[in-house]
């Protein structure tokens, strides 16, 4: 355990950290699910809406460090592509 003052300071913060960022990556993963569920419904509308929705979302967590920018960019890529494959049928 620590002994001093601001190792159990950054042992706070990081508990805080920890909290902010395991909801960043689950708001991100609902979203996603989102577009996952439109694309195995069949429905186009609601899977290029969900998409539409979720590419912010995954930028954001580019940007607040919980996603490694390549790991977005090949999410969305692979999910794009998806639902450009179903509008297509």
């Amino acid at each position: 355990m620590a002994h001093h003052q601001s190792a159990k300071k950054r042992i706070r913060q990081t508990e805080t950290r920890t909290e902010v960022n395991r909801a960043r990556v689950s708001r991100i993963r609902t979203f996603v699910k989102n577009v996952e569920l439109a694309i195995a419904s069949g429905d186009s509308q609601a899977a290029k809406a969900a998409l539409l929705a979720a590419e912010p979302e995954l930028v954001r967590g580019v940007q607040a460090g919980v996603l490694h920018k390549n790991t977005a960019s090949r999410k969305v890529s692979r999910l794009a592509h998806r639902v450009k494959v179903m509008m297509a049928l």
